[in-house]
């Protein structure tokens, strides 16, 4: 049993022995070894005709109008909001109220044009008084089939009403529709409405604009003088010889 120890113990001496004879010596590492490119670069030269032109079209200056030297008014305008921003940072929580100040200011003035378009004076609405402007023709109620036209024309026009003539003038216009079968008259219907039932594009394209006529002196509230509705009514009246 020790004999057999003993060469036990020499088998491993001698494997140890024989496996540090044998061990792989280190790897030497080999150095990289750089690749020329020899691919051919073509360099891409822009347009330049194609370049001026885009630069010369307006629907490309991402800058906007007025880029170039200041004008006046624009440096009076930057002087100001240059000391009512100066102002307010020196208050604290300055920046805050200049902010809601602005936008306060901004839903008011909408709200004005809001109530202004329906016919009612903010002003006279704020101190509760009467909440409607006087005004001969209410949109939700008037019946174009109840108004005599030509008279009521008559009389907006002696008062120097043209406001009230051109608005007149349109109703009358739609009754002429109605009449003829190209609309379908009602009192809560839009203009839009009307407009694309007329299958006829010369008469859609003609009211179209005697539409937009009406609305921007009636719901934009735009002056309008004699001359004005003289113009307003020939396109009426040329409206009118499209329809016999």
């Amino acid at each position: 049993m020790q004999r057999l120890a003993v060469s036990f113990c020499t088998m491993i001496m001698l494997l140890l022995f024989t496996g540090n004879a044998f061990a792989i010596p280190g790897k030497t590492k080999i150095p990289l070894k750089a690749i020329a490119d020899t691919s051919t670069i073509v360099a891409k030269h822009l347009d330049q005709k194609a370049i001026d032109k885009y630069k010369a079209d307006e629907d490309f200056n991402y800058n906007g109008p007025g880029t170039g030297k200041p004008t006046l008014w624009q440096i009076f305008w930057n002087w100001v909001w240059y000391h009512i921003t100066k102002l307010f940072n020196s208050i604290p929580y300055g920046g805050k109220i200049l902010q809601y100040l602005l936008i306060g200011g901004s839903v008011a003035f909408l709200a004005y044009i809001i109530f202004k378009s329906l016919g009612l004076d903010p002003i006279r609405l704020w101190r509760g008084e009467a909440t409607k402007v006087a005004m001969p023709y209410s949109e939700s109620l008037e019946d174009i089939h109840g108004i005599d036209f030509d008279a009521e024309v008559e009389k907006a026009l002696a008062q120097h009403n043209y406001r009230l003539a051109v608005r007149l003038l349109y109703l009358k216009c739609l009754k002429q529709l109605s009449d003829k079968n190209l609309i379908q008259w009602e009192i809560d219907k839009t203009n839009t409405a009307y407009l694309y039932e007329l299958k006829n594009g010369e008469q859609r394209q003609t009211f179209s604009v005697l539409t937009n006529r009406f609305e921007y002196v009636w719901y934009g509230n735009f002056p309008i003088n004699k001359q004005a509705f003289t113009d307003i009514d020939l396109l009426f009246q040329n409206f009118k010889k499209q329809l016999l």
